[in-house]
């Protein structure tokens, strides 16, 4: 079974939805979890604008708390998948030597643009993005 953790700076918007998108995508033989670097929307639900996104998508985010990442969640993963260079930066500094071989940024070389503030189209966007990056984790679609 693989282990995936997404992580975003909040874990509000982006992680979230990827954690839902890699979880439909990767099946029974996946676990993901999310994680957000700062605690501001510890429990909280994910962002209604992502919600929306994700409902469009065929995806039900309503069930989401925030999180904020730990040591123990770095151990669990079998990889770390940072939303941007920001954010793989700060796990970098945080994580232990033996996690470090586990960072990667989502899309690879690139980052997801984080939509907040922003209207309900760049939640779309974003939520579009993070979908067709599954594939770069996840070899076949879901059943």
């Amino acid at each position: 079974m693989r282990k995936l953790l997404t992580v975003c700076l909040g874990n509000y918007c982006r992680s979230p939805f990827a954690q839902i998108a890699l979880a439909h995508r990767g099946g029974p033989d996946m676990r993901v979890r999310s994680a957000g670097l700062i605690g501001k929307w510890q429990d909280q639900p994910a962002n209604e604008s992502m919600v929306k996104a994700a409902r469009r998508l065929g995806h039900d985010l309503t069930g989401h708390r925030g999180q904020q990442i730990t040591l123990d969640m770095l151990d669990w993963a079998d990889a770390v998948l940072a939303m941007d260079a920001s954010v793989l930066d700060t796990v970098r500094a945080i994580c232990t030597q033996a996690n470090e071989p586990k960072l990667a940024l989502y899309l690879g070389n690139r980052d997801v643009p984080d939509p907040m503030g922003q209207d309900d189209a760049a939640f779309n966007d974003c939520a579009v993005l993070i979908e067709a990056g599954t594939a770069l984790h996840v070899g076949r679609p879901s059943q």
